[in-house]
């Protein structure tokens, strides 16, 4: 019997059982950890010619597979999935690939590659992993998030059982002269919620977490997708809200979808680009969502923005941060540049809680909040 007009659907929940990263930190989630536990930043001054015609700094992969007829793009996506999936047998039928990304196969644009389209590229990824239902997210910076988000109101109401969700992007000279001709370009390593920043650092990287609602897959220690809020700000095509209470209530969208209030929050993952007008307006956001005085960090020093890759890869590193009971430091910051009072984590310290917020904004205003709570498998 189909539930009535006026009956709720039972969510089921949902929890992350896999991730990998492929970045400039390394090719696994734990070298990454590793490293952004020790302080080690992937941003570095690229040489002129490689992604514009002047240096520029930016986070780039290193090393990657042979091409074999595939894209840098393709090449860094199937390396992460197949690390990820490696020991998952996970049923076709019931699992859905969502691929997160803003350009895609952007660098291969006026070359022989017959996958240019986006879902073109999703299709490609998923049948090369066994695959057979795949979806694209695609909605600026916000992408890998809110391809999370997507992913767990699939599984929570029964459509699939499990989601791999890959977030990936490549540096390109699209992408750099694109940032550029907005003057978003910090000349510099990037510096969030910092007093002197300038702008952003352009990063690459894929990123995977699988999802499921099967609680015999997830065993031990778990992180659990709990609320989640979307909204958009109506305000400009690539400035933000000048009050922040547009993210506000995304993350008041997602504190009630938990059934939690600020207080039970223990730390916020930022999106932190490092531009004047996106950490103000974060700032007047958590300040407005009660959220002030938790301690906040970015990502960005680290990997730079990696666009539909930086949601899941932070994500990750945030289910990372709840396993190692510690929050991670912003790295580049050192004075308070916002008007609100944030606690900004500038060194490496204990967690002792067991819930954090991640939050992303992009271009066109849209926003993204989804609280992560470790739990323990009592099976």
């Amino acid at each position: 019997m189909s539930a009535g007009a006026n009956e709720k659907i039972a969510l089921r929940a949902v929890w992350s059982i896999a991730d990998t990263i492929v970045s400039p930190l390394g090719y696994t989630t734990a070298e990454n950890y590793t490293l952004l536990r020790q302080g080690v930043s992937g941003v570095s001054l690229q040489e002129a010619g490689m992604w514009w015609d002047e240096a520029v700094y930016a986070a780039a992969v290193k090393s990657l597979p042979a091409a074999n007829g595939q894209s840098r793009f393709e090449r860094m996506s199937l390396l992460a999935l197949r690390q990820t999936l490696a020991d998952k047998a996970l049923p076709s039928e019931k699992t859905i690939f969502i691929l997160s990304t803003t350009k895609g196969n952007i660098d291969q644009l006026g070359q022989e590659l017959p996958r240019l389209p986006l879902h073109e590229t999703a299709t490609y990824l998923a049948h090369a992993v066994g695959l057979q239902h795949s979806l694209v997210v695609s909605n600026a910076c916000i992408s890998g998030v809110l391809a999370l988000i997507v992913a767990k109101r699939y599984l929570e109401t029964g459509a699939y059982d499990h989601a791999v969700v890959l977030g990936a992007d490549v540096l390109s000279r699209f992408v750099v002269s694109g940032f550029r001709s907005l003057h978003a370009l910090s000349a510099g390593p990037c510096r969030p919620f910092d007093a002197h920043r300038t702008g952003i650092n352009l990063g690459e990287a894929a990123a995977v977490m699988v999802l499921t609602t099967d609680p015999r897959l997830a065993t031990g220690e778990r992180v659990r997708l709990r609320g989640a809020g979307v909204s958009n700000d109506a305000n400009h095509i690539s400035g933000p809200s000048r009050t922040g209470q547009e993210l506000a209530q995304a993350i008041g969208q997602a504190l009630q979808a938990s059934t939690l209030t600020p207080g039970d929050i223990d730390a916020v993952y930022a999106h932190g680009t490092a531009t004047v007008y996106n950490d103000e307006m974060e700032a007047k956001a958590f300040d407005l969502a009660g959220l002030a005085a938790m301690p906040v960090n970015s990502l960005k020093g680290y990997y730079g923005h990696t666009l539909g890759a930086a949601g899941v890869l932070e994500t990750i590193v945030a289910a990372q941060s709840l396993h190692h009971g510690e929050m991670l430091p912003t790295f580049g910051f050192a004075t308070l540049g916002v008007s609100r009072p944030l606690q900004v984590s500038a060194t490496l310290k204990p967690l002792s809680g067991k819930r954090i917020l991640k939050t992303a904004s992009g271009f066109g205003g849209c926003n993204a909040a989804l609280v992560l709570e470790k739990e323990t498998n009592p099976s």
